[in-house]
């Protein structure tokens, strides 16, 4: 795939100094710091464009520079190293990137990017949000946790069709003839493809056909009662994406999977405290069974939801 290909501009420009570049960055891509070693009369470039959610940004700074920041907000930066290369300093690691490699820089990472003299690159910048919808649009299955890509260098030659895409939606955003919706399709399609080609933390297991009943996912919540239930687990488990699964607990429980999953383990204990069939050694045995293990709020709770504290319950099945 030519690397020319990922011209976001027609017209590129030129700025007089890096430092300009800089500041053209910090307005429009994200503030950071900028460090030159022995810049004199470097000639910098930038192309700068709009496509619907995604920026498109292609630049050079003309001399060896490096960049801190303490993280680019809720941003991803999609890194094509198109001439020369990047060295990005981690924590615990360092890696290198040389022409004809990308990397996705997570949102709200801090940044150490030291660029070789001759190097240039294409950003491609991704909202959060847009990753959300495409998780929740093929029903992915999110973490709780931020998405996050790994930080593992990818070769061009393994992402041809998003390049390909890519190309596409450098030349629809220099026409005229593009239209809102258009860009907003290329912006699905692109996204999307990034999603599946480059390795981060969503699994992308195909989901069942049919998605389970409330009335089987209220079976399996019951009989795993006693095991920590998250929200997560049981969305894999009815092949939902996060936001469905809350959507079809709001409309059967007006509650939250979390909610309700604490008030099935409520219920079960109340049963044991109460049923003198039942064994039960004491109240603090069955609130951690139950996974009830701050044993202060679970009082309370027990308490406004049956009017007495769990003590009494046994007391009272004692008697």
């Amino acid at each position: 795939m030519p690397l020319q290909f990922l011209n976001c501009a027609s017209s590129v420009f030129a700025a007089a100094n890096p430092f300009e570049v800089s500041e053209y960055v910090r307005a429009n891509v994200g503030s950071h710091s900028l460090r030159l070693s022995n810049a004199g009369d470097a000639s910098a470039s930038l192309s700068h464009r709009r496509a619907g959610m995604l920026d498109l940004c292609r630049l050079s700074y003309g001399a060896q520079a490096r960049i801190l920041s303490e993280g680019l907000g809720d941003i991803y930066h999609a890194q094509f190293i198109l001439r020369g290369h990047c060295r990005y300093t981690l924590p615990d690691t360092t890696l290198d990137l040389s022409a004809g490699h990308v990397l996705v820089i997570n949102p709200d990472e801090p940044l150490d990017l030291t660029y070789s003299d001759d190097c240039e690159k294409f950003i491609l910048r991704i909202p959060s949000p847009m990753l959300d919808d495409a998780c929740a649009e093929h029903r992915w299955f999110k973490p709780n946790e931020r998405i996050k890509f790994s930080q593992v260098p990818h070769k061009f030659e393994d992402i041809d069709s998003l390049l390909i895409l890519l190309r596409l939606l450098c030349e629809e955003a220099e026409s005229d003839m593009a239209t809102p919706q258009m860009l907003q399709h290329y912006n699905r399609v692109v996204t999307t493809k990034l999603m599946v080609m480059l390795k981060h933390n969503v699994s992308m297991v195909t989901p069942t056909q049919r998605a389970p009943s409330f009335e089987r996912l209220v079976n399996y919540i019951d009989r795993n009662i006693k095991l920590e239930l998250t929200a997560e687990q049981l969305a894999q488990y009815a092949g939902l994406s996060l936001r469905s699964l809350y959507m079809l607990f709001e409309k059967n429980t007006k509650t939250t999977p979390k909610n309700f999953v604490r008030q099935k383990k409520l219920e079960q204990v109340h049963a044991i405290l109460t049923n003198p069939a039942q064994c039960c050694p004491n109240v603090t045995a069955v609130a951690l069974e139950y996974g009830f293990t701050h044993l202060g709020r679970f009082s309370e709770l027990y308490k406004s939801t049956y009017g007495v504290l769990p003590s009494q319950s046994i007391r009272c099945r004692q008697s």
